[in-house]
């Protein structure tokens, strides 16, 4: 008799969580451009002075902050499920992940020096 509980099946059961944390990051990434577009229409438009005062403000910073948070998590569940789907080759699929990795970093520390850099 073959034990069903014990048996794994192939695969990095990510189901749910991915399912979820593309929702929330789509939520959140929304939101955010309901804000920046809800700020546009409040100015009637953006001119120098009101973008850069939006830019001064550290709430807004915070939620733009936690915008490019939620986009590359977002981003990496999809190119993460790409990449085991269709990169079939385990040692080009490291390599592809791992690619993908160290861009969403560079993006994630590029954010923070513009957000919170010198010219800040």
């Amino acid at each position: 008799m073959v034990n069903l509980a014990a048996r794994h099946v192939v695969g990095a059961h990510y189901g749910l969580r991915d399912w979820l944390v593309q929702r929330v990051t789509a939520v959140v990434m929304l939101l955010w451009t309901l804000v920046v577009l809800g700020a546009f229409l409040w100015n009637g438009g953006f001119d120098h002075a009101s973008w850069k005062s939006l830019w001064a403000s550290t709430a807004f910073r915070l939620v733009t902050f936690l915008f490019v948070a939620s986009m590359l998590w977002h981003a990496w569940v999809g190119v993460r499920n790409i990449a085991m789907d269709y990169v079939k080759p385990v040692g080009l699929r490291l390599a592809v992940q791992s690619a993908a990795i160290a861009a969403l970093v560079v993006y994630l520390g590029w954010t923070i020096q513009v957000l919170w850099g010198a010219g800040s």
